[in-house]
């Protein structure tokens, strides 16, 4: 073997020595440490725990239910609100709210001014005109008392005086209230602060001394109103305004 050969072979089996002795030592030289993550290192029963997946609404928790809105297409229709009267008016001293007066939505065929009385929900609306009317909650007439008609304001009062019909007279009588022949303007008046009176009829749009009685059958045909209801109607409308009960 010339010189020159046997000079490389000598390099090329140092190479490869050096190699095999550097593998070794990094195959079998001492691993670095493991470590785990906070969640990994925890005992092991707590790694047995649902987690809530990233980025999702999904809960572990089984016992909560969440509702969610129906679609469109199959929500349920709303229902007219049925309005609750209590069972016994007299011991009731408290008015519903509903019965507050409030501006409402009207496209009834009645002109502006016209005050038109739903004895059925006990409601006066008074027309304003632009599809819309002041409302208020009235008291109206017990069983045996209801009536309808149309006629117009002929006459308007302030805190009137009360003159009891003589058939309320006798009726009250038979239950053992003494009714007074004549009973002057103030606020133990059952008339309450302002009357407008219907045609030649003895029905009134009146106040009361008996506001939680707002919303309930239980005058003698009168259409009452609270105090601070009928006067801010007095105000709006005049004689000749033409009224409708239904």
């Amino acid at each position: 073997m010339k010189p020159a050969s046997l000079r490389a072979a000598l390099v090329a089996a140092a190479c490869l020595t050096m190699a095999v002795s550097a593998g070794a030592q990094e195959r079998y030289a001492t691993p670095p440490p493991v470590v785990l993550s906070p969640d990994l290192a925890a005992p092991w029963v707590m790694q047995l725990q649902p987690r809530p997946i990233a980025g999702s609404s999904v809960r572990s928790n089984a016992r909560k239910v969440i509702f969610r809105d129906a679609p469109a297409a199959t929500a349920p229709r709303a229902q007219p609100v049925s309005v609750q009267r209590p069972a016994n008016p007299a011991k009731t001293r408290g008015m519903d709210p509903i019965y507050l007066p409030q501006t409402v939505a009207y496209h009834g065929p009645e002109a502006p001014g016209t005050i038109v009385i739903d004895t059925i929900d006990r409601f006066l609306y008074l027309v304003l005109g632009n599809g819309s009317a002041q409302r208020y909650g009235v008291g109206v007439g017990k069983p045996g008392f209801e009536w309808a008609g149309s006629h117009k304001i002929t006459r308007k009062a302030e805190w009137p005086s009360w003159h009891p019909p003589a058939e309320m007279i006798e009726r009250e009588k038979a239950k053992g209230r003494i009714l007074p022949i004549m009973m002057e303007g103030g606020p133990n008046n059952p008339l309450g602060a302002r009357a407008l009176y219907l045609g030649s009829t003895l029905y009134r749009i009146h106040g009361t001394n008996q506001p939680w009685t707002i919303g309930m059958a239980v005058s003698s045909g009168c259409i009452r109103m609270r105090n601070e209801d009928v006067m801010d109607l007095y105000a709006r409308v005049g004689v000749g305004t033409k009224v409708i009960v239904r």
